[in-house]
């Protein structure tokens, strides 16, 4: 089984690193103590074999074995079921990756499935032996912590999304067209997806703090949780902030696009205008030299003395009137 980390706690202190789930029930009811499990990327057997030793209900255990849920957090009896959503933002590819991790919280125990690398639950459990009182104070003291690294763990990726959004901003009047909507559009995308998976967070606190009493919380978790709640909030009104500058990014640079669609079109119109216009000019002459380029016998103007005078000046009238109108249409 891939267990990352498997410890027996009494009074916040590790007393046993047990070998195996079965072991590791021997000793919590041996010392009366709580167990903390570690999994990564599980099979279904091995999740099925951890269900079996605690007692899972068989609904959340479903949605252990389906993964893609949406962050959420269920009662079933005295067993918590939540499903948290981390995320990495990535410098490379400017997106964000997010992860899936679920927490089965019992009266005496917590079981944390990992199906990603993030959060660093290993950075969670050391701080939290070095500090027994508040380990000691049982699981939820483990889930808050969870929560509070979960939660932190957003700050650089709000961060990462922040300095995309800036980019955009300073390039969306010197470089409209097709990538920067495109760019736009998959940064949306990402500040959406970031947004699925924070907001409920919100609901998912408040619940807990609202059950405080009921569940006798302690009051040094409440704090706790609702500093989480407090970061959250921050983190959520920042989100909904950068997705209303990139729709209005998106609009604006949709309007630029089409601004410049209709500069490139116009500007196109006065150049046909004005190769139109000179074709005209040019048509007169044309039609005169082609009517006295015939060679017919009978033609009168040819022993005409002020014929070709006169077909010159015909010529030059029509091109000036022609240019003259079109001037005056500013076509040419």
């Amino acid at each position: 089984m891939p267990i990352i980390d498997n410890a027996v706690y009494v009074a916040g202190q590790r007393i046993r690193n047990p070998e195996n789930l079965e072991q590791t029930f021997e000793h919590m009811q041996e010392n009366h103590g709580m167990a903390w499990i570690g999994l990564l990327r599980p099979t279904p057997e091995e999740i099925h074999q951890v269900a079996a030793e605690f007692s899972l209900h068989p609904l959340a255990v479903e949605d252990a074995l389906s993964g893609h849920q949406r962050a959420k957090i269920e009662r079933y009896g005295n067993i918590l079921f939540t499903v948290l959503r981390p995320a990495r933002y990535v410098d490379a590819t400017e997106t964000v990756e997010f992860g899936e991790l679920h927490l089965f919280v019992g009266p005496d125990f917590v079981v944390t499935i990992r199906h990603a690398d993030v959060p660093d639950l290993a950075t969670v459990r050391r701080n939290l032996e070095r500090q027994p009182e508040l380990l000691a104070k049982g699981p939820e003291a483990v889930l808050a912590a969870i929560l509070d690294e979960v939660v932190d763990e957003y700050a650089p990726v709000v961060e990462g999304l922040l300095t995309d959004v800036d980019e955009i901003e300073d390039a969306l009047f010197g470089n409209t067209g097709a990538e920067l909507t495109r760019r736009i559009y998959d940064l949306s995308r990402e500040v959406i997806h970031f947004q699925r998976a924070a907001e409920p967070l919100t609901e998912m606190l408040e619940g807990l703090l609202r059950g405080a009493d009921k569940y006798a919380l302690d009051l040094e978790l409440q704090r706790s949780l609702r500093n989480v709640l407090d970061h959250v909030i921050r983190v959520t009104d920042k989100l909904a902030a950068m997705r209303s500058i990139l729709e209005n990014a998106l609009a604006v640079n949709a309007t630029l696009v089409t601004h410049r669609q209709t500069d490139t079109a116009l500007a196109q119109s006065e150049q046909v205008k004005k190769i139109s216009g000179w074709a005209a000019i040019l048509f007169g002459p044309t039609l005169v030299g082609t009517i006295y380029g015939m060679n017919f016998t009978h033609m009168p103007e040819l022993d005409w003395v002020w014929g070709y005078p006169i077909a010159l000046i015909c010529m030059a009238a029509t091109s000036v009137a022609l240019w003259l109108v079109f001037k005056a249409r500013r076509w040419m």
